[in-house]
């Protein structure tokens, strides 16, 4: 089991900024993947950013590519997702997830690939 907490969402005007954090407990952090997803009223959970197991590769969707970064700190079992220049269309929950995978410079896009989540954390970006 891989325990996963989020914090650091709020709300903030358009154009701020916002870290959000996720600590991870239990099993080995650097034997998973990180992912950040979210999910806005009505709508599917949303990919939004990954990061392989020694934190080599990431990936981001379109909408928030220069924007937003994500990164992991293996000694603290932390992984984290800076968002900058905020919009409202990136109002919406937050959820880390882990992703348990063999390769060390893979990861997923998608919800089902991923083994373990957050409780999540609301991002509210006002006009």
């Amino acid at each position: 089991q891989v325990q996963l907490v989020e914090s650091g969402g709020g709300l903030v005007q358009a154009g701020g900024s916002l870290r959000l954090s996720c600590a991870a407990s239990g099993r080995t952090f650097s034997n998973y993947a990180m992912g950040w997803f979210r999910q806005a009223p009505g709508k599917e959970r949303e990919f939004v950013a990954a990061i392989s197991r020694a934190g080599v590769n990431t990936y981001y969707i379109d909408s928030v590519k220069g924007r937003f970064t994500i990164s992991r700190d293996n000694a603290k079992n932390t992984v984290s997702l800076q968002m900058n220049s905020l919009k409202p269309e990136d109002t919406a929950v937050y959820y880390c997830a882990a992703d348990r995978v063999a390769s060390s410079v893979a990861f997923g896009t998608r919800p089902v690939e991923y083994d373990y989540w957050g409780q999540g954390t609301q991002v509210t970006v006002s006009s």
